[in-house]
């Protein structure tokens, strides 16, 4: 990707240099204006260049010098013993946000992660959600007490000074950590969601407190509305905390495949026991048996066993994998039938699952750039409502209710009678002052107002997306890229690996003597290529491989680059193999009429042909093609039907190129051939003249494309170079899967654009309203407890709308398996 899509930056020349990665789950943050304040703080802490923070997940991935990083390393010898999060830490904690590393040890990465979304104060959210309902369920009872008489137990529920208590109570037990974040914030220079809603319970309390210490003033008293505008903000923030905890369901599911218990192979032959151990006990060079319907612990090596493997949760390939002895193993993959016996290559932490967790916890933390813009609106949006509560206030007490006296409800008189006061009332039902009624108003103007919506819209969809394509196999690197994916209007292949399955087969023999059979020319030819390790020669020695045919001995070999090799073949003499024109222009070889035929129908259709000689005869000649992916044609289709261009950018030769073009019913303009990587690098920039690019490799030999690319799409590995390389990654040999992705990122996009037209037409309609717009020509007035009803619900809707992706047609891939 470009630097124009790297996360936030502390300045413009730190994009294009690397970075330590490094990941912090963060509490506390609750709305667009937190994280904008987070960001800015890590970005203003020594040797931390770049800073991203989600919403949802409530993590940051800051970007680190490396020097700095390296300077203070905790777990690595020669560092000073000071873990770089340290500091950072401290910072974010005289902002009042909790804040610890997320640790890449232990068990594996992710290993904890459903622990650590339900320590999410999820249990400390319920507490203080049922006690808010207690009480107000003892503030609302007030109400029935002055509708109608009850007997003397009941009839103290009336009693002022009771509702004050309870009043008080909840603003000290389960309101006090909303009022103690929302001072911190403000002191902070960075006013918040916990600031608005503080506000709003403060004034209301202090407002009824005046009122009840002096009667006199004729207020009225507004104890039930602090704690009903508590509890309905805690049943809010329950509801969205729940609506949440299913966005990370996805990164949940892929956490659960690494197993937390391996069986440890102890002891050599007949002696060896089987020791049930931690997955994060196991290292490199330990043995580990592996039962029918267990998932592999970690990265191994087969040393002995014959089954099969369902490895869909990782690639999103359907069919099972075949697994014997010698072959590596991905962490994750479930056994289906027999034992077998591995050898750990790699640690938990390091395995082919966990690096896909820890890329997809990186890449949910990465923004859109649609995201900043959003980020930045919302981090000045509570100064910008609490300065309109204010105004509201003042025009209400000093001008607005004598220009409109009709505004002023007629209210049961406010006094004190005794204990009792007959003026206990709901705060926006009523009001006889105009400093009271500029009071309600500006209340309401505090509550209802949602950054929340603004700072959820964006990080919400983009959370859903890359678990949704995480679970089929796809990886994007971060909601920079889900949106770049969006904008795609050309899609550029590279030919060898990519459209053909990067496996060159022998797929004909043409015999030029009557004394050699087809074998006898194969067996000759694969002796000689096997003293080199062009891709020809791997064609010609599995063939032979898999016919049984034994390589003869040679000596003498000589190397033609370019062109081909000879050698002395034991019982064969001389013998020579190598392209047909340098075989008779070089070595002074006849091509029989019948053979240059035959030949020219083979190259023609896009074969590369090798021939073999004995001396200045020709014994035959060899076809060798890199076959077409049986889903090539199909996900080009449906690209194409996706109203996208398609292309291929090939260092191949044109009559192979043609003839792939032909199979895919691709135009001549739309293929290019013999391109040097330099080359490449310039048609892209002429593609990106109709839109954005994504330039699809196989993420090792084309990395200069993909990263040249406003998307490069790495397909057919699911290597660490692959990862680093590509902007996303399609696990296995699925080019299906690349259709899906870009279909998953437009209907994420489009949920973000959903949201935010939600989240801002929420603002600039209820704001309006809850500021007295309506009340002099129509009479509606916003209570504080609707206005806060409206602003958990305007919360949760987005989180909702954004989990249906989850629901969505266009799933990036069908697969079968767990």
């Amino acid at each position: 990707m470009r630097p124009s899509t790297t996360p936030v930056q502390a300045s413009a020349e730190a994009g294009p240099q690397p970075v330590v990665p490094l990941l912090l789950d963060i509490e506390g943050m609750k709305c667009g204006g937190c994280v904008r304040a987070v960001e800015q703080r890590l970005l203003a802490q020594p040797g931390v260049r770049q800073a991203s923070v989600n919403l949802i997940t409530r993590t940051a991935w800051v970007g680190l010098d490396p020097g700095s990083a390296d300077d203070a390393t905790a777990d690595q010898p020669g560092g000073d013993g000071t873990d770089p999060a340290t500091p950072l830490i401290a910072a974010l904690a005289g902002m009042g946000y909790a804040a610890h590393r997320r640790d890449a040890g232990g068990d594996g990465a992710g290993r904890n992660l459903p622990e650590r979304r339900q320590q999410l104060s999820w249990w400390q959210q319920w507490r203080q959600l049922v006690v808010a309902l207690v009480l107000l369920l003892f503030s609302a009872a007030g109400h029935l007490v002055d509708s109608r008489p009850l007997p003397w137990p009941l009839a103290l529920l009336g009693e002022i000074r009771l509702h004050a208590l309870v009043a008080t109570l909840a603003l000290a037990l389960p309101g006090r950590p909303i009022l103690v974040a929302g001072l911190r914030s403000a002191l902070a220079g960075a006013p918040g969601m916990d600031t608005l809603v503080g506000l709003g319970m403060a004034s209301a309390y202090l407002a009824s407190l005046m009122a009840l210490v002096r009667p006199a003033m004729g207020w009225q008293c507004f104890f039930n509305e602090p704690v009903m505008l508590l509890g309905f903000v805690l049943l809010g923030r329950f509801l969205e905390e729940g609506a949440r905890h299913r966005t990370g369901q996805a990164l949940e599911e892929l956490a659960q495949l690494q197993p937390d218990q391996a069986l440890l192979l102890h002891g050599e032959g007949t002696e060896a026991t089987l020791r049930p151990v931690r997955v994060g006990a196991l290292r490199p060079g330990d043995r580990v048996r592996l039962l029918p319907g267990d998932r592999v612990p970690v990265d191994g090596l087969v040393l002995s066993g014959l089954s099969t493997l369902d490895v869909s949760s990782l690639t999103g390939e359907p069919l099972p994998l075949q697994a014997s002895a010698g072959m590596e193993l991905a962490a994750g993959s479930l056994n289906l039938e027999a034992p077998l016996d591995l050898e750990v290559l790699r640690p938990g932490n390091s395995s082919a699952v966990a690096r896909i967790i820890a890329l997809v916890e990186q890449a949910q933390a990465r923004k859109a750039p649609i995201q900043r813009l959003t980020d930045q609106v919302a981090g000045r949006f509570s100064l910008a409502v609490i300065a309109l509560a204010v105004a509201t206030l003042l025009f209400w007490w000093l001008w607005g209710a004598q220009h409109w006296p009709q505004v002023l409800a007629s209210a049961p008189a406010s006094s004190a009678h005794g204990l009792h006061h007959s003026g206990h009332l709901s705060l926006g039902m009523a009001a006889e002052t105009p400093f009271l009624l500029g009071l309600q108003l500006g209340i309401a103007v505090l509550v209802v107002a949602c950054p929340c919506a603004l700072g959820l819209a964006t990080p919400t969809a983009i959370t859903v997306g890359t678990g949704r394509a995480a679970r089929s196999g796809v990886l994007f690197r971060g909601g920079d890229v889900i949106e770049a994916a969006a904008r795609v209007a050309v899609v550029l292949f590279d030919k060898t690996g990519t459209l053909t399955l990067g496996r060159p087969t022998v797929t004909a023999i043409s015999t030029a003597a009557n004394d050699i059979t087809p074998a006898r020319l194969l067996q000759l030819a694969a002796s000689l290529e096997g003293q080199t390790r062009h891709p020809l020669a791997h064609a010609l020695l599995q063939r032979a491989q898999e016919l049984g045919l034994p390589l003869l001995p040679v000596d003498a070999v000589q190397t033609r680059p370019g062109e081909g090799l000879s050698g002395l073949v034991v019982g064969h003499g001389h013998c020579r193999v190598g392209r047909p024109d340098w075989l008779e222009g070089h070595c002074g070889v006849a091509i029989p009429s019948e053979q240059s035929t035959w030949l020219e129908s083979r190259e023609t259709a896009g074969a590369t042909v090798v021939g073999v000689a004995q001396e200045q005869r020709l014994l035959g000649l060899l076809a060798i093609e890199d076959r077409l992916r049986p889903d090539a044609r199909p996900s080009l289709e449906a690209l194409r039907a996706m109203q996208l261009d398609v292309g291929v950018l090939s260092g191949d030769r044109e009559g192979p190129v043609r003839q792939l073009g032909a199979a895919l019913g691709l135009e001549p303009r739309q293929l290019a051939w013999a391109l040097l990587p330099g080359q490449k690098l310039q048609r892209i920039e002429q593609a990106r003249r109709s839109g954005a690019v994504a330039m699809v490799g196989d993420g090792i030999n084309d990395a200069p494309a993909l990263a040249a690319a406003d998307l490069g799409i790495a397909i057919g590995t699911g290597t660490q170079i692959a990862m680093d390389t590509a902007d996303l990654v399609v696990m296995g040999d699925r080019l299906e899967a690349i259709p899906g992705a870009l279909r998953l990122a437009r209907q994420t996009m489009a949920k973000v654009r959903q949201n935010l037209v939600w989240a801002f037409g929420y603002n600039l309609v209820v704001l309006p309203i809850a500021a007295g717009v309506l009340l002099p020509g129509f009479g509606v007035v916003l209570s504080p407890p609707l206005a806060a009803l409206l602003m958990a619900l305007s919360s949760i809707t987005v989180v909702l709308n954004a989990l249906l992706l989850e629901r969505g047609s266009g799933t990036v891939t069908r697969r079968v398996g767990p």
